[in-house]
């Protein structure tokens, strides 16, 4: 719902960190407001250890539910490891929070169909990662041999009707970095949907230009409603200039890399098109700043404080806000065959500028866009 009002306007809160650049902006004059279904996010990176006590704050000020990555050191590979992580969320969330971490595993060449089994009936695991083999972070132990070990493993999964979340990026070295999806889908994804099209599959992080690729290929498969894709904040907003402009901008990495503005342009005019194999996956990543500002940085961008604010400015710039609600929060319950949020949450046409930084005992984080003015606040409903 979309409505014009008097608000008043409030600071926006960070808890548990000290916020570095911000500051208290006074609002006055009418402000556009839209109530939404309470969001989920699936696609989320919250870590471990005292990471996780940081980050995971600002994922449950914002949204009801979150598919949980599982790329930790050791991966989450077992039911039982996923039912630990999640206790371990639980107890870090702050008091009252309604948040809800939905656990995903971690796909090896050693994963067995009993497990996928046992995943099925915990109601704590609700789909299984594959990352190729060193694709990105902790993806050392990842997926070598799909079409052969990993194989009545996926089978057992189309029989629990388990999703499958595909980082979908090749490893080899001879392949140019910004190709690496391409191939992906022409060597990997388009032989696997073949093979078992009753496979839900999960796109995850995808430039559109190669999740175009694929849908020119499966259309009967995504009528069926077995195949979509999540879209995070960087893709819809950066593209590749990003990473250089003013010199290396480590905090703009991410893995899958940025690619060129005509890329980001048809990602944008995909997904505000209304279309419900769509739907939010933030792929924040948080790491410390040592961890980005060194000579082998790290992949991912934290833009969990932010990625609210960010999803409705694309959605307005792109004359879309009507569609935006689908998107955040209806598309992705569906897809899973989960029941939508009865909660709702406020964003408010206010402008706000972003934490330089967030600061804990063990080093800051850097969020995306820090220091920029953003025109939309997120709030409780």
């Amino acid at each position: 719902m979309i409505k014009t009002s008097f608000l008043p306007c409030k600071t926006l809160k960070f808890p548990l960190a000290k916020v570095e650049g911000s500051r208290q902006l006074k609002c006055k004059g009418p402000r556009m407001e839209l109530t939404l279904v309470q969001p989920d996010d699936w696609h989320l990176h919250l870590r471990d250890g005292e990471l996780l006590q940081a980050v995971v704050p600002h994922s449950a000020n914002h949204f009801g539910r979150a598919i949980v990555m599982p790329n930790l050191k050791p991966p989450v590979t077992t039911t039982a490891a996923a039912v630990t992580y999640r206790e371990s969320i639980l107890k870090a969330l702050p008091t009252g929070s309604n948040f809800n971490p939905l656990m995903t595993l971690y796909l090896t060449d050693s994963t067995s169909p009993d497990e996928i089994k046992l995943a099925s009936c915990s109601k704590v695991v609700f789909a299984v990662k594959m990352y190729p083999a060193g694709a990105t972070t902790n993806s050392q132990d990842g997926v070598t041999d799909l079409f052969g070990r990993c194989l009545p493993v996926l089978e057992q999964m189309v029989e629990h009707n388990m999703p499958l979340l595909v980082h979908g990026e090749v490893t080899d070295p001879s392949v140019d970095v910004f190709d690496h999806e391409k191939v992906f889908i022409d060597t990997v994804l388009r032989p696997l949907i073949q093979r078992l099209p009753k496979l839900k599959v999960v796109m995850e992080h995808t430039p559109l230009w190669m999740l175009l690729g694929l849908l020119s290929l499966v259309k009967k498969f995504i009528s069926l409603g077995l195949v979509a894709a999540t879209v995070n904040p960087q893709h819809f907003l950066l593209n590749r200039n990003a990473l250089f402009q003013g010199g290396l901008q480590p905090h703009n990495y991410c893995l899958p890399v940025l690619k060129r503005e005509i890329h980001r342009q048809a990602i944008v005019s995909a997904v505000t098109s209304g279309s419900k194999r769509f739907f939010l996956g933030t792929d924040s990543a948080p790491h410390e700043r040592r961890r980005k500002e060194c000579p082998c940085g790290c992949a991912g961008i934290y833009n969990a404080p932010v990625a609210l604010a960010l999803y409705a400015k694309v959605f307005e710039e792109a004359g879309a806000l009507d569609k935006l609600e689908a998107f955040t929060s209806l598309n992705d319950p569906d897809f899973y065959g989960l029941p939508r949020n009865t909660s709702k949450i406020k964003l408010i046409k206010t402008s706000w500028k972003v934490p330089e930084s967030f600061s804990f005992s063990f080093g800051d984080i850097i969020p995306m866009f820090p220091g920029e003015t953003l025109e939309w606040q997120a709030s409780s409903s």
